[in-house]
């Protein structure tokens, strides 16, 4: 079975019927590690679902430093909200940071998916739902809990595969310094 129909049957019944009807709508592509799938200023029109690896969504500061938005492993997506929903430039990278692949369809293209199909429909709804879900996890993390407790839950997150992403992303995306994160990973015998 196609992996991005498995990541989509983890969201909604979608049947491999209604799937093969809507394959041709989906672009598939490969990434080397730091290869970047869309830039800021750019206006992606499409939502790359992530089939393997990991990658990152990151802002550079007028500074030039980098800083990770938010980290994403298979089953999880790149897109511009931003462009998708108002036309506006992306703020913001998306990169591999493994070797990535990834399933692209055009956002019009799903939406079209989801007037003529209830299971699509509720596919983009998930989609959504676990966006916001996301989003305000992270956002409580960032709030209510110390760094090591944040690094905790990206271990349980991530799993075995927190271990292919370099410490300097681990702790952007933490929000803390490398020596931080150094301090945390001895006081947790990781070192």
């Amino acid at each position: 079975m196609c992996k991005m129909l498995q990541i989509i049957q983890k969201l909604a019944p979608v049947s491999s019927r209604e799937w093969e009807r809507a394959e041709h709508l989906f672009h598939f592509r490969s990434y080397e590690d730091d290869g970047i799938i869309f830039s800021a200023d750019d206006k992606p029109e499409e939502i790359h679902f992530l089939t393997q690896g990991i990658g990152r969504y990151f802002y550079i500061d007028s500074e030039g430093r980098e800083k990770n938005k938010s980290l994403v492993q298979a089953g999880g997506a790149f897109a511009s909200i931003s462009t998708l929903v108002s036309g506006e430039a992306s703020h913001f990278y998306t990169q591999a940071i493994t070797p990535c692949q990834t399933a692209a369809i055009n956002y019009r293209s799903l939406i079209m998916l989801s007037d003529e199909n209830k299971n699509w429909a509720l596919f983009l709804r998930r989609i959504y739902e676990n966006l916001a879900l996301k989003k305000e996890r992270r956002e409580a993390a960032f709030l209510m809990l110390s760094a090591r407790q944040r690094y905790e839950c990206f271990l349980a997150e991530f799993g075995e595969e927190s271990r292919l992403i370099p410490l300097r992303q681990v702790a952007m995306y933490l929000g803390i310094t490398d020596v931080s994160l150094s301090r945390i990973r001895k006081e947790m015998a990781l070192i």
